[in-house]
């Protein structure tokens, strides 16, 4: 790719720049096609990292845990802080009738996971503790028995999980690029804000495109973000920078939200924290941002995008907030959708009120963008729309279908 400027050239095409991804309109099977979601599934779902949206900070403690169901595969998995200090993950089955172990989304298990059906009990590590009326059984081993685990690796406090019993690559492999990129973002000096989550009455590809382009931002959000995307000097430009890899990929966008067009209540909570409508720039020096975060420098900057695929994208509002959508396939026609916002706590009434009004603004735009996706589904089962159109600002979504296809097999 070329040397990213501070303002792209009016005529500057990125799609030109990756030739391979072509230029044509993208075909419907990979969002409706039943054998196209069993190949996803069996060839990269079940084969590839997978971000869990799940934290490290979410588990501080030995005997920690959360469950990350990946209804896609037929997966629970029980996500653990060892007495070690090790996280693991194992399947949420007892190995005695295969009975699920826990049934909370979270919870402590304080030294052992013991299955309520028959009280078989194991360590965090996996391993066979007790078998109630043990001498009962038939040349039981206990040694023998352990919970079946999951590779799990963290990056920046995210915990990524592969159901592959014996993965390809290990997930600095797996993550390339993008392992390194982000160094010096104190991802675990923002916790958890406000979270949201849903089920949704569409396939997987149209919930998870929602998320990789901005190019709606200008008309879908005119009410929750006025305004802010207008560029005066070029009004067909929205994108700053992009740059893909061989899986996932990077994207940077304008925003002037000096001159947005917020309500008077939401201008003022953004001069006392991060909101949509605060000007990131200027509340610390971006010289001292990480290089790939607004990597343009621009001062007219909204936001940047790290989409890891197949099922995670973070989206950048500044060095003090961020937000992370975990995008899971559930069915041909039916997907799931977690988003999370992180900002810092708030340490006094106003930096409250800031806080609250954020979250009223980021929750009512992710309405806006959830209002499109169950209806686009709904027509694209009309079986009379053709193929999708993408403009070179939607580059992230053709080059997520490209490395789709070809991982499955189906690329021409």
């Amino acid at each position: 790719m070329n040397k990213a400027t501070n303002k792209p050239q009016s005529t500057q095409r990125w799609t030109l720049e990756y030739p391979e991804l072509g230029t044509a309109p993208l075909p419907l099977d990979p969002y409706l096609s039943p054998s196209y979601f069993e190949a996803m599934r069996d060839k990269v779902f079940k084969k590839v990292w997978l971000c869990t949206g799940k934290r490290v900070e979410e588990i501080p403690s030995p005997g920690d845990y959360v469950v990350f169901d990946l209804e896609l595969t037929g997966a629970s998995l029980i996500i653990v802080h060892g007495l070690d200090g090790i996280i693991r993950t194992h399947y949420n089955m007892c190995m005695h009738r295969a009975n699920r172990l826990v049934h909370n989304e979270r919870g402590s298990c304080k030294g052992r996971i013991t299955c309520a059906f028959h009280g078989w009990s194991y360590g965090l590590d996996g391993k066979l503790a007790v078998a109630t009326e043990e001498k009962m059984f038939f040349d039981l081993d206990k040694k023998s028995v352990s919970l079946i685990s999951v590779a799990t690796d963290v990056w920046n406090g995210f915990i990524f999980v592969n159901l592959d019993p014996q993965p390809k690559e290990t997930l600095r492999e797996y993550l390339g690029e993008l392992w390194d990129m982000f160094a010096g973002y104190d991802f675990s000096a923002l916790p958890a804000s406000f979270s949201y989550s849903t089920e949704l009455n569409s396939c997987w590809g149209v919930a998870r495109d929602s998320q990789l382009e901005a190019y709606h931002v200008k008309y879908l959000h005119q009410r929750t973000a006025p305004g802010l995307m207008s560029y005066a000097e070029d009004p067909d430009r929205h994108a700053l920078y992009f740059k893909l890899f061989r899986r996932h990929a990077v994207g940077s966008w304008y925003g002037l939200r000096s001159e947005t067009g917020l309500p008077p209540v939401a201008k003022l909570a953004a001069k006392f924290g991060q909101t949509i409508g605060s000007e990131a720039t200027s509340l610390s020096d971006v010289n001292q941002w990480p290089k790939a975060l607004n990597p343009t420098r621009d001062k007219n900057w909204f936001f940047d995008e790290a989409y890891i695929f197949p099922n995670f994208h973070i989206v950048f509002l500044g060095l003090h907030a961020y937000i992370a959508h975990t995008f899971l396939p559930k069915m041909v026609n039916k997907s799931s959708w977690n988003a999370r916002a992180y900002m810092p706590a708030p340490k006094t009434l106003v930096e409250q009120f800031s806080r609250e009004s954020a979250k009223c603004g980021i929750r009512d735009l992710w309405l806006e963008d959830g209002s499109t996706i169950e209806v686009t589904q709904k027509n694209l089962d009309s079986g009379r729309f053709p193929h999708f159109h993408c403009q070179d600002q939607e580059i992230m979504i053709r080059h997520a279908v490209k490395v789709m296809d070809e991982l499955i097999g189906a690329a021409p």
